[in-house]
């Protein structure tokens, strides 16, 4: 399984360039606010395992306005770097290695920050 080229963004972690992409239009279950934000990750120049992550928040387009927060860059790199260091090996060829992240998992790639969660229909 590869990502498609387009719709997706390089991001450079430890000198190895990788693509990361947030799946355009939310599933039907997302949507709802039933499953979590995901987005995947490969190596750019050697595709081989990709890294499917889980974060523990809705998408900002849910329909019912659930708990979200943007995935910037830097969130990017430090949940590559998790993932990394749980054993995530993407020049390895196989099946996708899966990463679900829960709070405290995501305060600790954050460094100690807690996340600063947005309601979409909150916001003016």
């Amino acid at each position: 399984m590869a990502i498609p080229k387009k719709g997706s963004r390089l991001i450079t972690v430890d000198g190895v360039i990788y693509r990361w992409r947030i799946r355009r239009k939310p599933t039907y279950c997302q949507g709802n606010g039933w499953g979590p934000l995901t987005f995947a990750v490969e190596s750019a120049e050697k595709p081989g395992r990709v890294l499917l992550v889980a974060l523990p928040f809705a998408r900002p387009d849910a329909w019912l306005g659930e708990r979200t927060m943007a995935v910037r860059p830097a969130l990017v790199t430090a949940i590559i770097g998790t993932a990394l260091d749980r054993g995530w090996d993407p020049q390895q060829k196989g099946n996708a290695f899966t990463l679900d992240l829960n709070e405290n998992d995501l305060i600790h790639v954050m460094g100690g920050q807690p996340p600063s969660y947005g309601v979409p229909f909150m916001r003016r």
